[in-house]
């Protein structure tokens, strides 16, 4: 399956912000896999970059690009600071995020329940779109709580767009703002994808992408027949050799030489480099990879080497042999030059 190649919106295929999973680590390891897929740092929220330390929330790796920042806040004039911050150091958009239904989010009061207030948020993208010269986009939810009123979100996107927001990212489920868990909140509330294509039939001068369930190569084909773009969230995380079909199957690029061991062994490198750098220990970035051999034989022993040796002082390259090994005292193959990998880029 090939769909229409084009010309593509930047919005046509995108990892979700995702908290404690889509950090610069995870995103390295998904450029190498997509070329073209638009990623997303985890929620930042405007108190962490306004008092806090600015550089360690918002430095990232070249590579990465196309990279958004999702800034989560409600104040204009913090909203307005911190985008001003994520533009300067490169980041080639400015996400706010009104679809997270925690509590620990809404006692911030940011998040889904700024959808009960779209003259804020729509103040909050005034106040962005002022200050920064690239696109200030929002990721939403269809609703609150178990309301399944149309016009509610129809009235949203109206006002926010109004302020100069082109691009909404609609996850199609309600948030219940009590008595669910982030996690339920992911899965209990319907998806109502019917709900989102009528949102593009409403105002088709804008993008609207659809985010929310999409877990097969045929979910999101069928995204993309109803709207501008698809938003693919834990699935991209648990399995994230897919990926690898995505600039093929979705942006008309040649079909992929890539392999596994090439992915891996430019890992490796990434790791040493980042330790010598930073000082970041090897975990911080492999845990990002125990999906990648997902639905392989020995997939289990990959992750449970790697998680077995994150305190016992072996450097990265032999864990990586020992996770490579077709079983416990194996020699592991040889690995595939990192090179291959750079050749396979361009």
């Amino acid at each position: 399956m090939t769909l229409p190649t084009a010309p593509h919106s930047p919005w046509r295929l995108s990892v979700a912000p995702m908290m404690d999973w889509t950090d610069r680590h995870c995103r390295y390891l998904h450029r190498l896999l997509s070329r073209h897929a638009l990623l997303y740092t985890e929620m930042v929220t405007t108190g962490a970059l306004i008092h806090g330390d600015v550089e360690r929330h918002l430095r990232f790796n070249a590579e990465e690009h196309p990279v958004a920042l999702q800034l989560g806040g409600s104040e204009p004039a913090d909203l307005a600071q911190a985008a001003r911050l994520g533009a300067q150091w490169g980041y080639g958009e400015i996400n706010l995020n009104c679809g997270c239904p925690s509590e620990r989010v809404q006692r911030g009061a940011f998040g889904a329940c700024l959808m009960n207030e779209p003259q804020l948020v729509a103040d909050g993208v005034k106040a962005m779109v002022d200050v920064v010269d690239v696109p200030v986009t929002v990721k939403h939810r269809i609703g609150i709580d178990k309301s399944e009123d149309y016009g509610f979100v129809r009235d949203f996107v109206g006002t926010v767009a109004e302020a100069g927001c082109n691009v909404f990212i609609v996850h199609a489920r309600n948030a219940w703002l009590k008595g669910l868990s982030p996690k339920e909140n992911r899965e209990i509330p319907p998806l109502r994808y019917d709900v989102v294509q009528q949102l593009k039939a409403d105002f088709p001068h804008l993008t609207i992408a659809l985010n929310g369930g999409l877990s097969t190569d045929e979910g999101l084909a069928d995204a993309l027949a109803r709207v501008d773009g698809a938003m693919v969230g834990r699935e991209a995380y648990h399995n994230p050799w897919w990926l690898a079909r995505w600039d093929a199957l979705y942006f008309g690029a040649p079909e992929s030489e890539l392999t596994r061991e090439a992915v891996e062994a430019a890992m490796v490198d990434y790791m040493a480099r980042e330790a010598a750098l930073h000082g970041t220990h090897w975990y911080s970035i492999a845990r990002h990879m125990l999906g990648l051999r997902h639905g392989l034989p020995g997939a289990r022993r990959w992750r449970q080497v790697w998680s077995d040796h994150r305190l016992k002082g072996l450097p990265a390259h032999e864990v990586m042999a020992l996770a490579q090994a077709p079983q416990r005292g194996a020699p592991a193959s040889a690995p595939v030059a990192a090179e291959a990998l750079s050749a396979s880029e361009h």
